[in-house]
């Protein structure tokens, strides 16, 4: 049986995503903080579920969760967990943003490199970085946030070139989404400014996206012209839009 290790999955894309792969025969790995969600999903999903405390913001923990699995021929890592916030930089809690950063970027920098040591050398496998539209661009009123998606963005590039140029049959993706309707924006302190994406929609995008061996997955077609009037606004005038889009989920 296929195994698939997904970070973030008590609510959002992450359980969308094992409900997802569960139904087509995989065995999944369901790790998140939220011990109870986790133990809800495992009762839906039954005997193709395993559940796993964890908290990827700590270090040690992500290097605890690698050793426990190195061994059981992961075929598949999601890395989804993550959170967002919004407020003036300057306003915002250091220590929330740090934790921030070590969720959304530290944790995907060492399961990535850790599993795709592993990937590499069996020469098969899957990994998917849950990312943002965000990812692309900067983001004030949600600067931080804005920054570790360009991380995420940025290192999955890099990592799918390299990949590419030893014609290795490991596959890595960025999932890149707009707004979507899970519990990002209750955390984040924001409502939509524009209509949400269905999470079981996206999820699905994303592993067929993975599967294929799609560098970008970007579910929805004003994300994707997003993306591409990038390619032609100063960078200035874009920020500019963000701003004003920010300020209108506030």
């Amino acid at each position: 049986m296929r195994k698939a290790l997904i970070t973030g999955a008590s609510s959002g894309i992450g359980r969308d995503i094992a409900r997802l792969l569960s139904s087509r025969g995989w065995q999944v790995i369901l790790v998140a903080r939220r011990a109870d969600k986790l133990m809800e999903l495992k009762k839906e999903l039954g005997k193709n579920a395993k559940c796993v405390r964890c908290d990827v913001s700590h270090e040690e923990e992500c290097r605890k969760l690698y050793d426990v699995f190195k061994d059981k021929d992961i075929e598949m890592l999601v890395n989804c967990a993550g959170f967002g916030l919004c407020g003036e930089f300057t306003e915002l809690s250091l220590d929330r943003e740090l934790q921030m950063i070590d969720t959304n970027i530290k944790a995907v920098h060492i399961l990535t490199k850790l599993f795709l040591r592993d990937f590499r050398r069996k020469n098969r496998g899957y990994i998917l970085n849950v990312a943002s539209i965000a990812g692309f661009f900067s983001g004030p009123l949600m600067a931080t946030y804005y920054a570790t998606k360009n991380y995420v963005v940025s290192l999955t590039g890099a990592i799918y070139e390299e990949l590419k140029r030893e014609n290795s049959n490991v596959k890595i993706s960025a999932l890149c989404p707009g707004p979507v309707d899970t519990e990002f924006n209750s955390v984040a302190h924001v409502s939509f400014a524009s209509e949400p994406l269905d999470s079981k929609t996206v999820a699905q995008q994303a592993v067929d996206g993975v599967l294929q061996g799609k560098l970008y997955i970007i579910p929805s077609m004003k994300m994707k012209c997003l993306k591409l009037a990038k390619r032609f606004m100063p960078d200035r005038a874009i920020t500019h839009f963000c701003y004003t889009f920010q300020k209108k989920k506030q």
